[in-house]
């Protein structure tokens, strides 16, 4: 397919920006859940004493929530809440809209780095999170070169980012 000047390749730097913006959603969400499954378990989610212990559930349930923000908002107009305002949207590679399979490929692949996170007991919870960031600096650096503009969890889904101006 070849690009109309309505439909271009998104530059990394707009993604960049509208992932801010989803993480402000995301925090949100994040802490709806949180609150609610307080309330749920009479605020036994979080246990403190000698050693605080999370409830085995929770941060799966917390995965779970906000993947299907994601995946719910590509499937429905391809827009996250932070790609809206950057005219933004997530189609296949042909410009058709994404399928339930390349939004759930899409979100589990661009997820991979989090796991960087169980480094903690190991690195220290500063060397864990810098060890995610870098995960995601590789998961994006192809997007600098590929003449698409697509990230790794794109090219593994089958999907990119356009520009709709």
């Amino acid at each position: 397919m070849t690009d109309s000047p309505a439909s271009l390749p998104c530059p990394l730097w707009r993604r960049l920006i509208a992932l801010v913006y989803d993480l402000l959603a995301v925090v949100a969400i994040v802490m709806v859940v949180g609150l609610v499954c307080q309330l749920a378990t009479g605020g036994r989610v979080v246990t403190t004493g000698a050693q605080t212990a999370i409830a085995w559930w929770y941060r799966p349930l917390q995965a779970v929530v906000v993947s299907a923000y994601f995946v719910v908002s590509w499937l429905r107009g391809g827009q996250t809440l932070g790609m809206r305002p950057w005219h933004l949207r997530v189609t296949a590679r042909d410009g058709t809209a994404a399928g339930l399979r390349q939004a759930l490929v899409r979100v589990v692949v661009a997820g991979l780095p989090l796991a960087l996170l169980a480094l903690a007991p190991l690195l220290g919870l500063r060397g864990a999170l810098w060890a995610t960031l870098a995960g995601w600096v590789v998961w994006f650096a192809p997007a600098l070169v590929d003449r698409r503009r697509r990230a790794l969890h794109d090219i593994a889904a089958g999907t990119e980012v356009r520009r709709f101006d």
